[in-house]
């Protein structure tokens, strides 16, 4: 959807019903967008996010669960370099940490005018009042039902 979508974030002329007057559609960028994603698909929902943020010339902070670090320094070494390769430097950065600590920074940054988080609908209830507070955007997935159930005699 973005790579198709990239190729028709043109805008649109549109005729106005007064003489000598038309309307136009811009897309404008938001600035830096904060990704927060929980420890069960962080990769893809980072993913699907960096894409549209910059196709439309966003910044992006990504941070995820503290559980999946690993997995997300090494996808972002990869995105990094490509993107260098390319002539883009320091338009995704990764930032590794607790929630409360790191979570918060992000979410009540007023630099940081759209958050997207995938988490807990508790901790999504508070993502979404306190960027909404100070005026920002938000993204919200909440309360995901991809549950693992653990047998006893798994090996």
């Amino acid at each position: 959807m973005a790579c198709g979508m990239s190729r028709c974030i043109d805008g649109k002329v549109l005729p106005s019903e007064r003489p000598e007057h038309w309307m136009m559609e811009v897309w404008n960028p938001v600035g830096i967008v904060g990704v927060i994603t929980a420890f069960n698909f962080p990769v893809a929902v980072c993913g699907w996010n960096t894409t549209l943020a910059l196709i439309c010339g966003d910044m992006i902070v990504w941070k995820p669960a503290l559980s999946a670090c690993l997995v997300t320094v090494a996808v972002q070494r990869i995105v990094a370099g490509v993107l260098e390769k390319h002539g883009f430097k320091s338009v995704c950065t990764l930032v590794c940490g607790d929630g409360p600590d790191i979570g918060n920074e992000m979410v009540n940054d007023k630099d940081v005018p759209l958050v997207s988080f995938t988490g807990s609908t508790a901790i999504g209830r508070m993502v979404s009042t306190k960027v909404h507070a100070r005026f920002g955007r938000t993204i919200l997935e909440l309360g995901g039902n991809n549950s693992t159930i653990l047998m006893p005699d798994c090996d």
